[in-house]
């Protein structure tokens, strides 16, 4: 390949380009191929000294970012392409300790915590495709009253019933209070509080208790039609509160149905997205469902043992998800706090 650098496993790469995360581009290590090939705006070497592990790590953290704001001409940015030459920026100096052993150690510390995180990733990604999976293959689909997959001792055919049967609109306004507070809804995260920052302005503003809100209890079903393409739908496992008007609340008539398991019907991917089709194809355009066509759509119900079996399978299911991502979260603070205070 002609006009390219040839990087070979070990060296290292920097790319001049600007952006959010990199606002004087990125510095890595070629890890994952023998040889590779980047662009010539990169500048490429090799370390001849020190520890590499080290030198990984010393390149996340923003240290280096002085040295190379001494090189950049000021206002010589093109197209977010930073004009350093690879004389001058050799010339930069770097801030290592004098001991090989202390960078090896440092090095290793961060590479097992890198181990770390890229292990509760790899499992939290794992989990999300087998729900997916599952979601699409534990309901009927295609006019048929059989799942493709159905847990042992559960034979007899689904029930087709309409979500009006199922799910009533709890249309009650009630204001802001000890006993309802106010919540926010998104499909990320579902039902959860609104900020300390919302609340106090809310008190400067005098409109705390005022104010008209709509009621919601735990485990309705949730539906906000302003939220992305379709809408976010999820189930209230927050408990008594209020939110915004624009959001639509409905009770599980829990004669016929189970909150958990409407909560997993209703989130798969082709509940809504079913009812949005054009007649002439499959193009989706942004909209919502309003009330009364939200009660004409259809959903498979099967006996309310196995809609428990069910519900529980992908609450544990779930569970496991947020444990993994909490462990995420906890090892990426870990690093960015660590990242801060062992580098000088």
């Amino acid at each position: 390949m002609s006009g390219y650098f040839l990087l070979h496993k070990g060296e290292f790469a920097y790319n001049k380009s600007t952006s959010t995360d990199s606002p004087w581009g990125a510095i890595k290590r070629l890890e994952k191929y023998d040889m590779g090939c980047v662009s010539t705006l990169y500048i490429c070497f090799e370390l001849l000294s020190g520890d590499p592990d080290f030198l990984v790590t010393y390149y996340e953290t923003d240290r280096w970012y002085k040295a190379v704001q001494l090189i950049a001409a000021e206002g010589a940015r093109n197209h977010g392409l930073l004009n350093i030459a690879p004389d001058d920026f050799f010339e930069t100096q770097i801030c290592i300790p004098k001991r090989i052993d202390e960078q090896r150690q440092i090095g290793g510390f961060f590479d097992r915590l890198d181990s770390l995180i890229t292990l509760h990733q790899r499992k939290y990604d794992k989990l999300c495709v087998l729900k997916k999976s599952m979601l699409d293959k534990m309901f009927p689909k295609g006019g048929s009253l059989y799942p493709e997959i159905r847990f042992a001792g559960f034979t007899d055919p689904w029930e087709q019933r309409k979500c009006g049967d199922i799910l009533i609109e709890r249309n009650v306004q009630h204001p802001q209070s000890e006993e309802y507070p106010l919540v926010s809804f998104t499909v990320e995260n579902g039902v959860t509080p609104k900020t300390e920052r919302y609340e106090r302005e809310q008190l400067v503003r005098g409109d705390k208790a005022s104010k008209k809100y709509k009621e919601t209890r735990l485990d309705d079903i949730v539906y906000n039609p302003a939220n992305l393409k379709f809408g976010a739908i999820s189930r209230n496992k927050y408990g008594n509160a209020v939110f915004s008007p624009i959001y639509v609340t409905y009770e599980v008539n829990k004669s016929l149905a189970l909150p958990s398991y409407v909560e997993m019907y209703v989130t798969r991917d082709t509940f809504i997205q079913n009812a949005l089709q054009y007649q002439q194809g499959t193009v989706y355009e942004r909209m919502s469902v309003n009330t009364e066509d939200f009660a004409t759509l259809e959903i498979m119900l099967p006996s309310k043992n196995e809609q428990r079996v069910i519900g529980e399978f992908f609450d544990n299911l779930d569970n496991l998800i947020t444990l993994h991502q909490r462990k995420l979260e906890l090892l990426r603070n870990i690093k960015k706090s660590m990242l801060d205070k062992m580098f000088v």
